[in-house]
């Protein structure tokens, strides 16, 4: 930003400082002086470098203001007056029947304000006025334009002027109307830099009653532009959205003192004092008679911030004593609010935020004023600094772990990117969501943040596929990466691990891979995520995950093999035998639709888990038991079933067995058969059932009684049938 180092003195007493001692000056506040040019006034303009978070910087006064806290001089902040410190006299005629305003968009407009004067007169600017801009490398326009940039400058408060006569009136109106409000897809407006703009949807404009008459935080528009047959004028003083001027100014190209400022956040209670200053100037420079009051419209201003300091934490973080009355001193030149309960040397002092400092907002903000202000130079470098190694945090563990017993089962890590195209995160986008995309151009034919990371794995093993890899066993592949989508213009993001494999064989043939050897492919999936449990939680949670059948949540899913991953809560692993069901995520084999899209030409099994509800498992809760001191006896049984009976239920009946059964120690899952001497519709499901005895050595006859318990609650549970010999 460029400031005279002339007109920065006239907002500090007394004002004699050299250049070389504002620019010392600031250099100390922490702001990076670019260039010094020479004028031949005999000025100096300074090239000030202004990190994005002190808006407030991006004006004269804000400069000055830090300049006369490292001077110690006073500052005296310019009146919401002309430059003979009076306001002008207003007409008896009320603003608002001259001019009508409406603010439709809250959340983009915070606050705008508007005030009229009659009677202008547009022409040359008086010599200070020109010689001011002149010395910020600002051309001269006319009186009226000019005061606009002049409060710019000086206040950092953007604003506009509207030739009132050239505003149209809303319907069923008689007088000019402005309306805040979006822009209509494809709606122009003819722009002050005299470029036709096709705005978006997603743009605010400022319009009469009939179109556009200026881009919101931005640029104004030509048809309404001040011109010397102007004699009315409009003055608007406003704040807008920071994103929403950022995205529309990136948009269109355009990039205007205006825009830089909105950007980096104009409070709006700072809009009553800059707006009564360019009235008063406005005035004072073209004449006319302001009409009295002004119209606002907008949210209610919020409240004063408030932020406790502890003098004890300043010298922690510093590393050096500060006193108290120093810290009370600089929060005073700051013009940050200061109240104390008593005089304490560490007794918390409780601080209130200027409207002109939206950064500061926590302790460690006022620590950072204080440094800077109190001087960096103060605080002594030590020639060796103090490490103390701790171990890793948990999360970090966690996610090791996560990474070390993927790549043990074969796993490869991708990183992708996080966009993908519109059809193909429709694939994976759930009942009730909806797609986050960007506006940009640059994005092309993949604008969509991606619902799931399964889209970039899907890419990934396209690219293999074209590579022709063919590692035994088959690809697979693992990221963990956040997920986007938005309900209700709420956005939605997750952090998730996504798991990609090939069904077995599936490459060798993929137009003859057999039902049992894609199922071959989805217990390959499943046993990766239990080996992540057990890692992770131990083998409690092992036991407690559960896979449930259900109907597919996205197209990207087979609706035949697909079900929810979840993680009871047992009585005999929790604390709470009455804690919930954690859902872990989805896994299931990948429908036709979304191998096509990618084209693949191979079966895929796939899931989606949350990172944090995998990374809550850890660390792992070992339990220790003695080794058994006798054999065990193992049986085998096939019930034949209909092919809609799960193993989860299969499973679950030989568990209610066991709850009376002491001696049944696991049941294990061996395969299915299916054929014509079962059945249309059926399968045989083969298991084994290990018994044991603490304390003596079982005969297989012992055990007939349980495994007969087991057919009997097989067959009234789950209605299965046994073949016979």
């Amino acid at each position: 930003m460029h400031i005279s180092t002339r007109w920065l003195n006239t907002y500090v007493q007394p004002g004699d400082l050299s250049p070389a001692q504002i620019e010392h000056a600031l250099i100390d506040a922490g702001f990076e002086i670019e260039s010094s040019l020479p004028l031949p006034s005999g000025d100096t303009r300074l090239d000030v470098a202004i990190t994005s978070n002190r808006g407030d910087a991006l004006s004269i006064a804000g400069l000055a203001r830090e300049v006369a806290a490292k001077t110690g001089r006073a500052f005296r902040m310019p009146p919401p007056a002309g430059r003979d410190g009076r306001e002008p006299r207003a007409a008896a005629t009320n603003v608002s029947e001259a001019i009508t305003l409406e603010n439709r968009v809250h959340d983009a407009c915070p606050l705008f304000t508007l005030r009229v004067i009659r009677g202008v007169k547009v022409g040359p600017s008086p010599a200070w006025l020109m010689e001011a801009l002149e010395s910020v490398g600002q051309r001269s326009i006319n009186n009226v334009v000019d005061v606009t940039n002049f409060i710019n400058f000086e206040l950092g408060n953007p604003c506009h002027v509207f030739d009132l006569r050239r505003l149209e009136p809303a319907p069923g109106s008689s007088v000019p109307a402005l309306i805040v409000r979006t822009a209509h897809e494809g709606e122009k407006l003819l722009t002050l830099d005299g470029k036709a703009r096709v705005l978006s949807s997603g743009d605010i404009v400022v319009a009469d009653g009939r179109r556009a008459q200026g881009l919101a935080g931005i640029m104004g528009g030509g048809e309404s532009e001040v011109s010397p047959a102007t004699v009315d004028v409009a003055l608007e003083v406003a704040t807008w959205d920071p994103v929403r001027v950022r995205a529309t100014a990136r948009r269109l190209q355009i990039r205007t003192d205006a825009s830089h400022r909105y950007e980096r956040v104009v409070d709006a209670r700072t809009l009553d004092h800059a707006a009564r200053r360019a009235l008063a100037l406005l005035v004072e420079v073209a004449g006319g008679e302001p009409l009295t009051g002004a119209l606002s419209a907008g949210r209610a201003p919020e409240p004063a911030t408030v932020v406790t300091l502890r003098p004890s934490r300043v010298a922690r973080v510093l590393g050096v004593d500060v006193p108290r009355s120093v810290i009370l001193s600089i929060l005073a030149r700051l013009e940050i609010g200061i109240e104390t309960s008593s005089a304490g040397a560490d007794d918390p002092v409780r601080c209130t935020i200027p409207v002109f400092r939206p950064d500061l907002t926590r302790e460690i903000d006022l620590i950072e004023e204080i440094a800077r202000q109190h001087g960096l130079d103060k605080i002594a470098i030590a020639d060796r600094l103090p490490v103390r190694v701790a171990r890793p945090q948990s999360r970090v563990r966690a996610r090791r772990e996560i990474g070390s017993v993927l790549a043990g089962l074969g796993f490869f890590e991708a990183v992708t990117f996080s966009f993908t195209s519109p059809a193909r995160g429709d694939l994976f986008r759930e009942a009730g969501l909806e797609s986050v995309s960007v506006d940009d151009e640059r994005r092309g034919g993949e604008p969509t943040l991606r619902p799931s990371v399964l889209t970039g794995l899907l890419a990934s093993r396209r690219a293999n596929q074209d590579a022709q890899v063919h590692p035994p066993g088959g690809v697979r592949l693992f990221e963990t990466a956040s997920v986007f989508a938005q309900r209700q213009q709420t956005s939605v993001e997750r952090r998730v691990l996504g798991l990609l494999i090939d069904v077995p064989t599936a490459a060798k043939d993929p137009s003859g891979v057999t039902l049992a050897e894609k199922q071959m492919g989805f217990r390959h999936l499943r046993g990766a995520i239990e080996s992540l449990v057990r890692a992770l939680g131990g083998t409690s949670a092992a036991r407690a995950l559960r896979f449930n059948p259900a109907s597919a949540q996205a197209r990207a899913y087979d609706p035949n093999a697909f079900a929810h991953v979840t993680l009871e809560a047992a009585a005999r692993d929790a604390a709470d035998p009455n804690a919930a069901v954690q859902i872990l995520g989805v896994a299931g084999l990948l429908s036709a639709e979304a191998t096509t899209e990618f084209g693949l030409h191979i079966p895929l099994a796939a899931a989606e888990l949350s990172l944090d509800a995998l990374v809550g498992l850890f660390p792992p809760r070992a339990g220790v038991t003695p080794l058994p001191s006798f054999p065990s006896v193992e049986r085998d049984l096939s019930p034949i079933v209909s092919e809609n009976v799960s193993w989860e239920q299969i499973s679950a009946v030989v568990d209610r067995v066991r709850a009376s059964a002491a001696r049944i120690e696991s049941c294990a899952f061996l395969g299915t058969y299916r054929g014509k001497q079962i059945g249309e519709g059926r399968k045989s499901v083969t298991l084994r059932v290990t018994f044991r005895d603490p304390d003596k050595t079982l005969r297989h006859e012992e055990v007939d009684p349980e495994i007969g318990a087991i057919a009997e609650r097989l067959r009234t549970d789950v209605q299965a049938e046994f073949r016979t010999a």
